[in-house]
């Protein structure tokens, strides 16, 4: 079908430059064939090595040239293709962009997830912002949307953008901390750059731990600009929603989780497509008519502030959803080139000075991270619309251009490439005079009010994690100073939250400061209205011999059909002999793996598998810990017993009648059918995500 048609392209395109090498002929990269490539061609068997070998010496020299330059940030990260499809046609009164407003057409994509701090070799649960950059291969050019999980960034202009970066990197006397922002340099430069102050709230907050990149929102940061068919302009900002809610680690998982799986958001994306799990996310936008720019209380080309949505309503496009893993990482998400500049008819841009310098900074950049300026030749950055110009040569050039000319205007070649057709980009006309300064607009200077709006946004669990995130990362701070000072900037946000950090850092709190401005966006809490579902989540299940496999093999059929991600975990890898007759596989040995990997955990019925569990410090550790992370635990008939020697105080059914206190799920009952209201209060444990109100003083960390 025509809708098809350019995801058809790509995906043919690719097709096209997928190899595979399997029960093929070693060769050259001429493709001449090899017979030997384990030693080098030498005068006699102890004589030197022959310059002649052009075998070894091409492979020697590819393999010296196979690293690029890493990117300096968002080095490390993660990606995928999929599509994207709008919902109907009524945005078409703002754009011309034909892949927001075709119903009937889907997108090819390729999305790449990141931190930002860290190098590529770094753990991907560090406190930092994730990239969330999406690039639509549309029947008009790829365009780019190239944002963070954070709708507001550090800084408000890019000539701040490098002495940012170089604050928060490792420190350059000793290149420690790696991927951290918990040391001075970085707390020196928020302390004397109030306009970091509404990001660092948000860096602070639960949203700099994402669970999942699956469960993670999106962001285009900037206020970009819409234009319809006949010239008028929209401002717009970008939003994208995960179907599954958005949701969080804590910090103490991410932590261990960097020790245990320093992959596991990678991990979690690439299993969750293998297994047909696939992500979704609805894009909408908020829209601002070019008559009501200056009808907020900020300014709309201020990176630094978001729009409530009290006040402009989030308005949905269309749905993404990612399907297919690529073939190999560094060709492709390595690879892949975003650039701020790639936009298509109907979406242009403003005049924040942040854009305007990523406008040059994405490209200056791909030029020495991809080898020269023919990058978008590179198969994961090709286009499927055709491109035809007068570029010529260059490293890496792939198109064999056979034209007899490469100007214009010209006549011999009837002055093809020719500019100027139906559907060609035309910028915005918008009007600009002025005096050339370096001035920063005073629209931009209100650095309070934002952050003050976010920290009294937050539900008590999110304000005790982002006080508690100060404290850890102000106690790293050696500079007793920049500690001080830090409060200083935090009293005009807001006195008690100054209040708090001081209390936990060894500085004197402030006697007077900011009071509460009032304004609140319930939007900005993860709490407030969460997608409860148990989809993808991962549950662990404790087992060893003895186990009643009846119960267990009922908990797991349960799990499985309502959509979670169920494994047993045996003291050891191997089948368990169950005390019901039947062999249980254990998919995992409970030793390689931490409950900081799962989302719940369950212990089935059977005295001595119970007994053997609780003799297993591991396994006491795992079922604490999970409790102490609010997730949901769950036990039935004798397995109830692991959870008392976890020191777990909640009320334990004493019958068959399911008992749910703060997400710990229990009932007598054991063997044959699980009573239904015990699997559904399980079920509803696990898709609450945390039991936040459950008091974990007396659990052991």
């Amino acid at each position: 079908m025509a809708k098809d048609a350019a995801r058809d392209r790509k995906d043919e395109q690719l097709d096209r430059d997928r190899v595979a090498d399997d029960d093929q002929a070693l060769t050259t990269q001429q493709g001449v064939r090899v017979d030997h490539t384990d030693d080098s061609l030498a005068a006699g068997e102890r004589g030197p090595t022959l310059m002649e070998d052009f075998h070894v010496r091409e492979k020697i020299t590819h393999f010296d040239h196979e690293r690029i330059p890493e990117r300096v940030v968002h080095a490390r990260g993660a990606g995928a293709y999929g599509v994207f499809q709008p919902y109907d046609d009524w945005l078409r009164d703002y754009t011309t962009a034909a892949f927001l407003t075709d119903p009937d057409a889907t997108t090819p994509v390729f999305l790449r997830f990141s931190t930002v701090a860290g190098s590529r070799g770094s753990a991907d649960t560090v406190r930092d912002v994730r990239g969330f950059a999406v690039k639509f291969y549309t029947s008009e050019g790829n365009y780019d949307l190239v944002g963070n999980n954070f709708p507001v960034f550090f800084i408000q202009d890019g000539a701040k953008f490098p002495d940012f970066v170089h604050a928060v990197k490792p420190e350059p006397r000793n290149e420690i901390p790696q991927a951290a922002s918990a040391h001075d340099t970085l707390w020196d430069f928020v302390s004397l750059q109030p306009e970091t102050l509404h990001a660092i709230m948000w860096l602070m907050s639960d949203r700099a731990l994402p669970r999942s990149y699956r469960m993670m929102q999106g962001f285009g940061v900037h206020t970009f600009r819409l234009v319809d068919a006949n010239g008028r302009g929209t401002f717009v900002k970008f939003h994208w929603t995960p179907a599954l809610g958005t949701h969080s680690l804590v910090w103490d998982e991410v932590q261990k989780i960097a020790g245990a799986d320093a992959d596991f958001n990678r991990r979690d994306l690439w299993d969750a497509i293998e297994a047909g799990d696939f992500p979704e996310w609805e894009l909408g936008v908020q829209l601002v008519p070019e008559e009501d720019e200056f009808a907020f209380d900020f300014d709309l080309l201020d990176a630094t502030k978001l729009i409530p949505e009290e006040l402009v309503p989030v308005r949905p496009v269309g749905k993404l959803t990612l399907n297919r893993n690529p073939d190999n990482f560094f060709a492709e998400t390595e690879q892949v080139a975003f650039h701020t500049a790639n936009v298509v008819p109907g979406i242009d841009f403003t005049n924040d000075p942040l854009l305007q310098a990523r406008n040059f900074s994405y490209l200056d950049t791909q030029l020495i991270r991809l080898g020269g300026s023919n990058f978008a030749q590179i198969p994961v950055n090709r286009p499927v619309a055709e491109v035809h110009n007068d570029q010529r040569d260059g490293y890496g050039q792939h198109r064999v251009h056979t034209s007899a000319t490469s100007y214009n205007k010209n006549t011999i070649s009837g002055n093809d490439p020719a500019p100027g057709a139906d559907r060609s980009f035309t910028h915005y006309a918008e009007k600009v005079e002025g005096a050339k300064i370096r001035r920063r607009s005073e629209s931009f200077k209100d650095f309070y009010s934002q952050p003050a709006m976010f920290w009294h946004s937050m539900s008590e669990v999110e304000a005790e994690h982002i006080v508690a995130a100060f404290r850890f990362e102000l106690g790293k701070v050696t500079d007793k100073d920049i500690r001080t000072r830090v409060v200083d900037q935090l009293r005009q946000v807001d006195l008690e939250l100054a209040k708090r950090v001081a209390e936990g850092i060894g500085v004197a709190a402030p006697a007077e400061g900011a009071a509460d401005r009032g304004r609140t966006s319930p939007a900005l809490s993860q709490l407030t209205d969460p997608v409860a579902t148990v989809a993808t989540r991962k549950v662990a299940v404790l087992a060893a011999e003895g186990v009643d496999g009846t119960g267990l093999t009922s908990l797991v059929a349960d799990l499985h059909r309502r959509g979670a991600v169920a494994e047993v975990l045996g003291l050891t890898d191997g089948m368990i002999a169950s005390a019901t007759g039947e062999d249980v596989q254990a998919d995992r040995a409970l030793p390689t793996m931490a409950s900081v990997l799962y989302d719940a955990v369950a212990v089935p019925c059977g005295p001595d598998s119970v007994a053997a569990l609780s003799r297993d410090g591991r396994a006491v550790h795992f079922v604490a810990e999970a409790y102490k992370h609010g997730k949901a635990v769950a036990a039935f008939g004798a397995g109830l017993g692991l959870l008392r020697a976890a020191r777990i105080e909640a009320e334990c059914a004493d019958g068959v009648e399911p008992v749910d206190d703060h997400g710990v799920v229990t009932t007598a009952a054991n063997g044959g059918d699980l009573p239904e209201a015990f699997l559904d209060a399980f079920a509803g444990a696990i898709a609450g995500h945390r039991a936040w109100d459950r008091r974990t003083d007396d659990i052991p960390a």
